[in-house]
């Protein structure tokens, strides 16, 4: 079996253009919902002490060389003992014959890659056409790069940001304005919320972050967080107000995503979701108005996609 490390993937990854990066997510996102994919149920392994989450995700989409599987883990105290919280890697393999292909020794780093790519996809299509902030609540990796993919399909650079540790709030802020960003500081999520029409929610968080109540009118939400049971940033409240309701993967989002609550406490109907997939397919018609949210639990099309892409430009 061949091995790809972090350096020669990050290599790839660099020399690579955003155009072909945000349409291999792009593509990953269409294929699980026209039926070309075959995705299982994610393999999921949860711990208290230390609290962590394991992933194992897996399939294949017809037409292409490869399945894949990835194992993607977080351990969110990791960093208390200098190491980073994500790690992971990616398992390729040839779907004639079934012979190992690739390791992809990524650290994590595809994974927080394709999920940044993903949600900078979503404000491409759903986001209002004019951005005038963008909130971000969290200041972890993800955070970082959910900010640097939006650039992609934003100019806007006006920023308001949250997060749990003054700390590391202010340590996010500081990076990001010396990336070109203008960024506040915020106390709050609700304050986040009130001078924003984009926000990113980028957190573990097991209980809601931000209400109906703190939401204005022509706002897109892309929450990102609830990628396991018990995990959630949105209240179901917020969900009912939305106009539209987009989920990477319908089935995901219903088993454990921000949808699962809101039908759970009867505030919204499965007949109301649809999948980002068949959004890209057509052009959204959203009123100024509209209230959109995105529910992204992270599917295994975006690890086939962005895998294959390493391959074919190794």
């Amino acid at each position: 079996m061949k091995l790809l490390n972090l350096s020669q993937i990050e290599d790839i990854v660099t020399a690579a253009s955003k155009e072909e990066l945000i349409q291999c997510i792009e593509s990953a996102f269409i294929a699980l919902s026209d039926g070309s994919a075959t995705v299982p149920p994610v393999g999921h392994l949860g711990f208290t002490d230390p609290p962590g989450d394991v992933h194992i995700k897996y399939g294949f989409i017809k037409g292409n060389p490869y399945y894949v599987i990835k194992i993607a883990s977080g351990f969110y105290q990791n960093q208390l003992q200098g190491l980073p919280n994500n790690n992971g890697m990616m398992l390729v393999f040839n779907a004639k014959t079934g012979e190992s292909e690739c390791m992809l020794q990524d650290e994590g780093y595809l994974t927080e890659l394709r999920t940044a790519l993903a949600g900078a996809v979503v404000s491409k299509h759903l986001a209002p056409k004019v951005i005038k902030a963008i909130g971000i609540i969290g200041t972890g990796i993800q955070a970082r790069m959910q900010l640097e993919l939006l650039s992609w399909v934003t100019d806007c650079k006006t920023v308001y940001a949250y997060g749990r540790s003054s700390e590391k709030l202010a340590q996010f802020c500081e990076e990001m304005i010396e990336k070109g960003f203008d960024v506040n500081s915020c106390d709050s999520s609700a304050e986040v919320a009130q001078s924003c029409n984009l926000i990113v929610t980028t957190t573990a968080s097991q209980e809601a972050l931000l209400s109906a109540e703190d939401i204005n009118p022509g706002t897109h939400i892309t929450a990102m967080g609830a990628d396991a049971p018990g995990k959630r940033e949105l209240s179901s409240d917020l969900l009912a107000k939305a106009d539209l309701i987009a989920c990477d993967s319908k089935e995901q989002c219903i088993d454990h995503g921000e949808v699962y609550h809101a039908l759970k406490d009867g505030l919204i109907e499965e007949s109301s979701l649809v999948e980002i997939g068949e959004l890209i397919s057509k052009s959204v018609d959203r009123s100024p108005d509209a209230i959109t949210v995105a529910d992204l639990t992270g599917i295994a099309t975006q690890d086939i996609m962005i895998a294959s892409f390493v391959l074919a430009h190794r």
